[in-house]
């Protein structure tokens, strides 16, 4: 598998999604090796995958690119079964894989090029990546019907919808992970991401300053990267409003705890596949307002629980209407029983499966 920083607790949604399939294919009997980035991942074994680590530049828009050709250097050398492609940034690497006598698969898992970190060389790479992994994989999968519509529509190819999954969480009691962040359990605006251009965290800023939700706090899940010039937006607007927490990276029962206590989790995103942070929220049974793009809609929330894409003053609306408890939601129970229903983990993989036996033949 080829196309990720690596796993677990590593940000990014692929790698999420990654994290989860493919311990599940090892214990179903495939032999999986996930090449890997060596400076987020070592080399090694985890929950019966093997970590294959290769070094990459650290420079971003080269790193995933020259990754991705070593990586298929080395799958022409171990020659697996399958060479299985996520996103469409390594997709690029699709023919020369076949070239190779790989067979192959592409996992498409949103129009990378619209995130507004890329300039127009990167986003006129990623819509090659797109054309030529749609094109020349043995198998396209999607994570969402939004995404397969656009493949038919762009490239006139099918392709198979497996969507990302979650699994159903045990809810902490807990607190105390809450507290040493001076948070109050059922009185935080909670937002669960990687701090890029996309996730729209100003907006989100800005609308909880102008709810005036008193005795309530914003708590920001994600790594800051000081050299960012949008994570330093982020740091500013943040210092500018009262209430802000920005927690960095937050793994294991810190999230846990951050998830099951947070009074209402807001996703004000412009672009997505299929939000892993927001299916994680769901899976919690919490409170989940989200932006109304393709993406998002497809998560199938009621209407009351959907804002127009940067719309700061509909954003701080909703949140106020939720501060007053004048929003209904459906019960934590119904909300855990659904997501539960429709994003297994298991199905997933044994929907995976089916491709690639599909892919191998007899």
């Amino acid at each position: 598998m080829l196309g990720l920083r690596g796993f677990p607790e590593v940000e990014g949604g692929v790698e999420k999604h990654a994290e989860h399939l493919y311990p599940l294919l090892a214990r179903a009997g495939c032999e999986v090796g996930v090449i890997v980035r060596r400076r987020y991942q070592a080399a090694g074994t985890w929950r019966g995958v093997r970590f294959h680590s290769l070094w990459a530049p650290s420079a971003s828009g080269v790193e995933a690119f020259v990754h991705s050709f070593l990586g298929v250097l080395l799958a022409a050398v171990k020659r697996p079964d399958i060479l299985h492609i996520h996103a469409i940034g390594p997709a690029i690497m699709t023919p020369l894989a076949r070239l190779l006598g790989l067979r192959v698969i592409v996992t498409h898992h949103g129009p990378d090029y619209d995130r507004e970190k890329w300039g127009r060389g990167a986003r006129a790479l990623l819509r090659l990546g797109e054309r030529w992994g749609m094109r020349f994989a043995h198998h396209n999968i999607v994570i969402s019907r939004v995404i397969r519509d656009l493949v038919w529509e762009k490239h006139h190819r099918r392709a198979t919808v497996i969507p990302n999954g979650v699994d159903l969480p045990l809810i902490p009691r807990e607190t105390d992970r809450l507290e040493a962040l001076s948070l109050e359990a059922g009185r935080y605006v909670l937002l669960v991401s990687r701090l890029v251009p996309e996730k729209r965290h100003i907006d989100l800023i800005r609308a909880f300053a102008a709810a005036g939700m008193p005795g309530w706090k914003l708590a920001i899940v994600g790594a800051v990267d000081e050299g960012s010039a949008y994570c330093r937006e982020v740091r500013a607007a943040a210092s500018g409003s009262g209430g802000v927490v920005l927690t960095g990276f937050q793994g294991g029962e810190a999230l846990r705890q951050l998830y099951a206590h947070a009074g209402v989790f807001v996703l004000p995103s412009s672009h997505e596949g299929l939000p892993i942070a927001l299916l994680e929220a769901l899976s919690y049974g919490i409170p989940v307002l989200a932006s109304d793009i393709p993406a998002n809609l497809e998560v199938g929330l009621a209407p009351a629980q959907y804002f127009p894409l940067g719309d700061v003053d509909a954003l701080a609306g909703k949140l106020r209407a939720v501060g007053a408890g004048e929003i209904a939601f459906d019960s934590p129970e119904a909300v855990r029983a659904d997501i539960a229903r429709r994003y297994d983990w298991e199905r997933i993989a044994h929907m995976t499966l089916a491709v690639y036996r599909e892919v191998m033949g007899p």
